[in-house]
């Protein structure tokens, strides 16, 4: 069999059919346009995800015979109150803990200094002074490159201030309406496709509920997980409570890997404030309690649909999308995956279904 014969029979099982040909044209203009303009369209990238999570909401008041505007309002004026919230209380209370964070990082540098110089003194066989002393102008470095980009976030986010109004103006407006005429848009652009379109129904049945299932529940998981750890935190009387909560909330955002990094920060900020004292060791239990407690009670109740996906291959689209689009390819990167992985399964078995559908439909006639 040459290479030319091998070529065409795969064309022929993947591409025979006129669905698959114009399925394949809809994704790779999809993540063109994403790639390439998604800097442009990112409010209404941003709206659109917005709209998607809070759409559960009001199909759940519609369900209970509500009007399907004073549902949309309902909802929208929560995420409006939401919207308020995050931007003058939680944000504010943040970033007051990450400047003093970078004020008392000093500090903290001179107490792991002498924290080193403490071990090198009681095993001075294992850690020699050349060993501590290169240690210390590693981390000199890296603080003075964090200062740096810190301060070049701080002078190119002055030039941002505007973009900052449109977003906080323009995506509100694009939520209200994605979710007013949801029915309106949904319409127009499956009237963009083709009549016939199995393959594509049958791949979006297989999506639809996993998707939906995966956004909203990572969305509640985060909120729950940053609450939990914030109250945690607080109690215990641990410094930067709220920087601490937020970054241990979006690290559920890459699994595997986010829970191990988030507890670098917490060990550290916890080790210069109470030292290796009984206190921080019930700082990192009650920290482990939470970590167990979202992988095998939480993260089983949220996500019903369960995602079929080897760890190296969630691992990988981490990456890949994180890479592509940043915060929000990290967000979508499992769904993603989901969606290669159903696009691998049933494109072929699609296709000869759908023939011979065709067929039987053919022969029906006759």
């Amino acid at each position: 069999m040459t290479l030319r014969s091998v070529f065409k029979s795969w064309i022929d099982h993947y591409f025979s059919d006129e669905e698959a040909v114009i399925l394949l044209v809809v994704l790779v203009l999809g993540f063109a346009a994403v790639i390439l303009f998604g800097r442009m369209l990112a409010p209404f990238l941003t709206a659109l995800v917005i709209a998607f999570l809070l759409q559960g909401a009001v199909s759940w008041l519609e369900r209970r015979h509500m009007p399907h505007l004073l549902a949309v309002t309902l909802v929208f004026l929560g995420f409006i109150g939401m919207l308020l919230t995050l931007a003058f209380i939680l944000m504010p209370l943040i970033w007051n803990q990450l400047v003093g964070l970078v004020q008392e990082t000093p500090r903290m540098f001179a107490s792991g200094q002498q924290l080193l110089d403490d071990l090198q003194e009681r095993y001075p066989h294992l850690i020699t002074p050349d060993q501590i002393q290169n240690w210390i102008a590693v981390a000199g470095r890296e603080m003075t490159q964090f200062g740096q980009r810190a301060l070049t976030l701080s002078l190119a986010s002055l030039g941002n201030v505007l973009s900052l109004i449109i977003y906080l103006v323009l995506v509100p407006i694009l939520v209200f309406f994605l979710l007013k005429d949801r029915e309106t848009l949904v319409g127009f652009t499956l009237s963009l496709l083709p009549q016939k379109r199995t393959l594509m129904t049958r791949i979006w049945n297989e999506m639809d509920d996993q998707i939906a299932n995966y956004v909203r529940g990572k969305f509640i998981e985060i909120i729950i997980v940053g609450t939990v750890s914030f109250l945690t935190f607080a109690f215990f009387g641990l410094p930067y409570s709220a920087l601490l909560a937020v970054l241990v909330g979006f690290s559920v955002l890459v699994p595997y890997i986010g829970a191990a990094v988030a507890t670098l920060p917490v060990a550290a900020v916890a080790g210069f404030h109470f030292g290796m004292t009984s206190e921080f060791a019930y700082v990192l239990i009650a920290y482990g309690i939470i970590q167990a407690l979202d992988g095998n009670v939480l993260v089983p109740i949220l996500f019903s649909e369960a995602v079929n996906l080897h760890p190296v291959s969630i691992i990988v689209a981490v990456l890949f999308f994180g890479g592509i689009w940043g915060f929000w390819g990290i967000f979508f990167a499992i769904p993603l995956a989901t969606l290669l992985k159903a696009l691998v399964y049933a494109w072929p078995r699609g296709i000869q279904q759908h023939k011979r559908e065709e067929a039987a439909e053919a022969l029906a006639e006759k």
